[in-house]
């Protein structure tokens, strides 16, 4: 099964296998296993609705809580518990391996990934990953339940309108017949 539920993204260079879904744990935790390749890793964000729990599994890690950095090595983990600024990066010449546990489960970030990492394959994302149309974006953020912390979110407005809009055109719709596979 674990091979059906692994997807690349061909831009980032970076796999992750579904061990866990929202589906199976009847809402208690999703788990994802990620292989990030050197330079990897998201910019600093928060949830308000979930944590998210870090566990490298090989390499090193670099996970950032607030203003505090950590570097985690195999068998350590660090959590980002909901509001919590938090970013997470490979800085290392080398790929990591680490698994992710969100509590509770979150169907909107498993189908965030299946989709970027869809529209990735198909060339529809930028050289930094993210899609190239402006409301698949908005839409992709709001769903993964991420905001941004600080003077950036003054986006957020515009990020929740284009949302709005995408859902409006059933653009939802078409992303998630086309990427959601499971």
């Amino acid at each position: 099964m674990q091979n059906e539920r692994r997807i690349y993204n061909p831009v980032q260079k970076d796999t992750v296998v579904f061990l866990k879904t929202s589906a199976d744990t009847n809402g208690e935790c999703t788990l994802v296993e990620v292989e990030l390749a050197a330079g990897g890793g998201v910019g600093i964000h928060y949830h308000k609705t979930y944590s998210e729990k870090f566990d490298c599994v090989e390499g090193q890690l670099g996970v950032q809580l607030g203003k505090k950095v950590h570097y985690l090595k195999p068998n350590e983990s660090a959590t980002a518990h909901p509001n919590i600024n938090h970013r997470f990066f490979n800085d290392s010449k080398g790929s990591c391996r680490f698994r992710v546990e969100l509590r509770p489960a979150s169907e909107g970030f498993e189908k965030s990934l299946q989709i970027g990492y869809g529209l990735a394959r198909d060339g529809q994302t930028n050289s930094k990953g993210f899609p190239k149309n402006r409301l698949a974006l908005a839409w992709l953020f709001e769903i993964s339940e991420s905001n941004l912390p600080g003077w950036m979110s003054i986006f957020e407005f515009i990020l929740r309108r284009q949302a709005r809009k995408a859902k409006k055109i059933g653009l939802d719709l078409e992303l998630t017949n086309k990427y959601v596979r499971f």
